[in-house]
């Protein structure tokens, strides 16, 4: 690799004109000097094409007809040249030294660079935490065997990556019926091409607002099915992978991850004639979340038991009664404060 690789910053954008600038000033402000810029526009009909044509030759505008995210991301990377790529969700943005930070870690076997993000409100201020949340590490080294265990591992959403072109040549493009969920697909894939490094700080900010795919402010069970769905593709893609590569799966990898069976039970509960998983039974998901919890979560044995405790009230308890656990559970602004300390983690292990 090059002593100053040159790295890819893709800007993907829908909508989010009252973001927008923050993140492409973000990406132009990085000490690093040999960066290129690039804006993809996935078909906005607010004000963003105004905002990205501000820039002129600065950067390297893309203007698409909606595609969705994964096509933003074809579309971007095929326009690049970096030895690196980051994909900047533009509601998001870098901090001025991070990429110079990555480019300092960066091996020629590596496949990812991941770093944390500081969690900040729509007005950019600081949430008073990072993600993922906690002192839970982030994944490094042979990643793909961490998935092949429980099915994830302590990651970060699209912007806390950086990623080799080498990597991307091998999984790009994404798949039509990957496009909602490309950060979902990269994040599964591209640990089975190289190693895995982290920055345990924050090098950017990840925005929680209303309009986030995975933010939850309000109790909606089409939420959780769009979750359950990503996570039922995930697990597919996960298996195709391994087996086109010849590693061995364990016949229960779909029934280690805790977070799978909480969003299940959660839906099943809510909606349970719109469930996206029709053979889900109540009793037996509540079995199955507490099976993975004490065998493969990792967890301490306080939050193994609280847990173990919403799973029995939200499985057993009639919907009425059920539902408040659940909103607490999902909505991290409806806890009572004596439940926060249990919950806190419950975001990252879902990834």
């Amino acid at each position: 690799m090059n002593a100053q690789p040159l790295v890819s910053i893709i800007v993907n954008n829908y909508n989010y004109e009252r973001f927008l600038a923050e993140a492409i000033d973000s990406a132009l402000a990085q000490t690093y000097p040999n960066i290129e810029v690039i804006v993809v526009d996935d078909g906005s009909t607010d004000n963003s094409r105004n905002v990205v044509a501000q820039y002129g030759e600065r950067i390297i505008a893309i203007l698409q007809e909606n595609g969705k995210q994964g096509k933003a991301f074809n579309n971007g990377f095929s326009h690049s040249h970096g030895e690196i790529v980051i994909f900047l969700d533009s509601d998001d943005y870098l901090f001025p030294n991070a990429v110079e930070q990555i480019v300092q870690i960066w091996q020629p076997e590596t496949a990812k660079v991941h770093y944390r993000l500081s969690v900040v409100d729509e007005q950019g201020k600081s949430r008073g935490f990072t993600y993922p949340q906690g002192n839970r590490q982030l994944a490094t080294g042979q990643v793909w065997q961490k998935l092949l265990e429980v099915s994830t591992y302590p990651g970060v959403p699209t912007s806390g990556n950086a990623i080799s072109r080498d990597a991307l040549a091998q999984v790009l493009p994404v798949p039509d019926d990957c496009t909602t969920m490309a950060d979902d697909y990269l994040s599964v894939l591209i640990p089975f091409y190289g190693e895995v490094l982290a920055i345990e700080e924050p090098l950017g900010a990840y925005r929680i607002h209303g309009n986030n795919q995975w933010a939850l402010s309000t109790l909606s069970s089409s939420r959780l099915h769009r979750f359950i769905q990503h996570d039922l593709k995930k697990i597919s893609l996960l298996i195709e992978k391994a087996n086109e590569l010849g590693y061995a799966v364990p016949d229960d990898l779909e029934s280690r991850l805790v977070g799978r069976f909480w969003s299940r039970l959660a839906s099943l509960k809510l909606d349970p004639q719109a469930h996206p998983v029709p053979s889900d039974r109540v009793m037996s998901i509540t079995y199955l979340g507490i099976r993975a919890l004490w065998k493969y979560s990792g967890f301490k044995l306080k939050k193994q038991l609280a847990l173990s405790v919403w799973f029995l009230w939200v499985g057993f308890l009639p919907l009425s009664l059920a539902k408040p656990a659940i909103s607490w559970f999902f909505i991290p602004n409806l806890r009572p404060k004596l439940f926060g300390w249990t919950f806190r983690k419950n975001r990252s292990v879902m990834s």
